[in-house]
């Protein structure tokens, strides 16, 4: 386990919501959501003035209002956002340019060598902040770490204007008390799962054996065995190759009609195969995600021995998968594809490296 390592994650705090409160004066201090408030609406991001009633991204318009009366939706500027973010990362650059975007306003940079010659990474990090503050006038969290899983955790335990360092010497401790829904790659349903094996924080998740992790959680268990053990030997990635190209659509109304999610899943499909033209990107998988009238959704895969780019490989299979879903009695709300898995990417890794690259590939979002 490498622990010299020097690993800062910077969030930005409520960034979309941020930026709006920044540049119109009227929205400080107010719950301000960023989003569509119509019937069908969504909210992407929320102040934290509004998480305070309880507002989170991706719930419905109408519930963020019905919990919050006085929320304030804008609508949302992504080039605005895209600009700020590029602005960000000139200053990350000032420091290292070992940096690994995983979202416009969230990255890791590794500082085990850094320009400035800055002995400490919580120094360089609280520099980082301090200068986002004042050049910028946004807030942004930190963790560092030795690791990219911990430097993660550190980062959202004082948000927001958090910054937390765990030194090596502390990892055994922390992850022992940590709870297992504050694990990467641990969301709600998994650690529903996990709950019923009695696995409550990092200490029982370190009593359980690598057998029986693999067993019941396939290869994230060896990701969780190590997790428990303060390890993760991923680097950060300056480059990053793009690994899958989706898109879904938010439907008008809830429809069950079959001829009526065959024509919506066409129109998925045709915006589909255009992306993949203009991005020039082709993969051997197909997903299907489907989200019901309750919120509930499910995700159907299939893989393929050829490249999927054009509507006409990707329909049929399209189709398939959507065989594979009960909606009759579960309207659907929202249907999206995505094709993953590059030819490329696989050819860049001989069979030995196969089980290394999953190790440092891996999606954590469930």
């Amino acid at each position: 386990m490498n622990t010299s390592r020097k690993i800062i994650h910077i969030d930005m705090d409520a960034f979309y919501a941020s930026v709006e409160q920044r540049d119109n004066p009227d929205l400080k201090g107010k719950p301000v959501a960023v989003g569509h408030s119509e019937k069908r609406g969504v909210v992407a991001a929320a102040s934290y003035e509004a998480r305070k009633y309880g507002v989170r991204s991706a719930m419905s318009s109408v519930k963020a209002l019905k919990i919050c009366p006085e929320l304030i939706f804008v609508e949302g500027r992504m080039d605005v956002y895209k600009s700020v973010s590029a602005q960000i990362h000139e200053i990350f650059h000032e420091y290292t340019d070992i940096i690994e975007p995983i979202s416009l306003d969230e990255a890791f940079l590794d500082v085990t060598e850094n320009k400035k010659d800055i002995k400490l990474a919580v120094d360089i990090a609280r520099e980082i902040k301090v200068r986002i503050r004042k050049e910028l006038n946004l807030v942004a969290s930190a963790g560092i770490s030795y690791n990219k899983f911990l430097a993660k955790v550190a980062s959202d335990l004082r948000k927001p204007d958090g910054l937390c360092t765990i030194h090596p010497d502390q990892a055994e401790e922390f992850i022992a008390g940590l709870p297992i829904e504050a694990f990467w790659g641990v969301g709600p349903v998994t650690a529903k799962k996990m709950h019923t094996l009695g696995i409550y924080n990092g200490s029982t998740l370190r009593n359980c054996s690598l057998e029986m992790l693999t067993r019941q959680f396939g290869k994230m268990g060896q990701v969780y065995y190590d997790f428990a053990r303060g390890i993760d030997n991923r680097p950060v990635e300056a480059i990053r190759i793009r690994k899958s190209i989706g898109c879904e659509h938010t439907l008008e109304k809830d429809i069950s009609l079959k001829s009526s999610v065959i024509i919506e899943l066409y129109h998925v499909a045709c915006e589909l195969a255009e992306r993949l033209k203009a991005k020039d990107f082709q993969g051997s998988t197909l997903t299907l995600k489907v989200k019901f009238h309750d919120f509930t959704q499910i995700t159907r895969s299939i893989s393929v021995n050829k490249q999927l780019h054009t509507l006409q490989d990707i329909l049929p299979l399209s189709k398939q998968l959507l065989a594979e879903v009960d909606y009759e009695q579960h309207p659907i709300r929202l249907l999206g594809l995505s094709v993953s898995n590059p030819k490329e990417e696989e050819s860049q890794f001989t069979e030995s490296n196969k089980e290394k690259w999953i190790q440092l590939t891996l999606n954590f979002k469930e």
